[in-house]
């Protein structure tokens, strides 16, 4: 009887250990995961620290080294930015304006027209389906560089060139926008809704923009972010189509700041980049709410 307990017991301290040795190597496997994912965090938030750092220093203390306290030298450096625009040939926020004229419509037409061609191929069952889609499959792989050249010249014959429409209206036909939103419907858009709305006397149009939009929000956003930034970062089509200097987009300016007329002055670049970029940020954060949204309910399954 004693033995008997004798074992009970020492099956139980076993039992303990190994559950103690468990829980210890969750703990270090938890630690080492925080630890990696903050020296991640660390490596991508570090560039930006530096490029606002730098936009707060003057032109010498830049060139002489790294530097992680901020400087004196932001509204001086902001009002040299002003000051080189004549040079430049357009103001610095005349061409943010000129960039947010392309962005916003572009950005715009992909999500809205790259949406709708994704349900059309998603919810008709049409004789070539399969070959329209291997088409838009196909179109992914043809870089801008391949047509860029017959492009403008196409775009000087109607006389477009020099022009912002070249740069709106083709965003129409995403692609990769229409990849994905395909992808995310045939997990987020059951066909028994639009079937539903159909029996209910829903037209087509209505029924996308009224069931099926709303139930990709957080894939419109996501996507809404992605031609933004792709948009606004844009400097190769905007160099070749735009040839005067009052349509300059930002990206344009921030070039010509990098000539060898305007690059003896690092911080004014550096406040030129910081322009640059801010306007992602503000669109990233309104709309990552609507993707946060979006990871939650598809973690949830009944």
């Amino acid at each position: 009887m004693s033995s008997q307990v004798i074992e009970v017991k020492e099956s139980k301290k076993s039992e303990n250990e190994q559950l103690e040795s468990l829980s210890k190597n969750i703990k270090r496997q938890k630690l080492f995961r925080n630890i990696i994912c903050i020296l991640l965090c660390i490596m991508s938030i570090f560039p930006f620290y530096i490029m606002i750092i730098n936009a707060t220093r003057p032109s010498a203390a830049i060139q002489q080294g790294l530097s992680l306290i901020p400087g004196t030298m932001f509204f001086t450096n902001i009002s040299k930015l002003g000051s080189l625009s004549a040079g430049v040939g357009t103001p610095v926020m005349k061409a943010m304006l000129n960039s947010l004229c392309i962005s916003v419509p572009a950005t715009l037409f992909t999500v809205y027209f790259s949406s709708m061609t994704a349900y059309g191929v998603y919810v008709y069952n049409f004789k070539l389906r399969r070959i329209a889609w291997s088409f838009i499959l196909g179109i992914m792989m043809i870089p801008t560089q391949v047509s860029i050249i017959g492009f403008y010249k196409f775009m000087i014959q109607i006389g477009l060139n020099d022009s912002y429409l070249p740069l709106i209206i083709p965003a129409v036909a995403a692609p990769s926008t229409v990849f994905f939103m395909r992808q995310y419907m045939k997990t987020a858009l059951p066909l028994e809704i639009i079937d539903a709305a159909r029996i209910d006397g829903s037209g087509e149009f209505y029924t996308f923009n009224t069931i099926a939009t709303p139930l990709m929000k957080p894939a419109l956003a996501t996507q809404a972010i992605f031609a933004f930034i792709a948009s606004w970062n844009n400097l190769y089509t905007p160099s070749i189509i735009l040839s005067s200097s009052t349509k300059y987009t930002l990206p344009m300016f921030v070039q010509v700041l990098r000539s060898e007329q305007f690059r003896s002055d690092y911080g004014v670049i550096y406040v030129g980049l910081l322009l640059t970029v801010l306007p992602l940020f503000i669109v990233y954060f309104a709309l990552s709410k609507y993707i946060i949204a979006g990871v939650a309910l598809g973690g949830v399954k009944e």
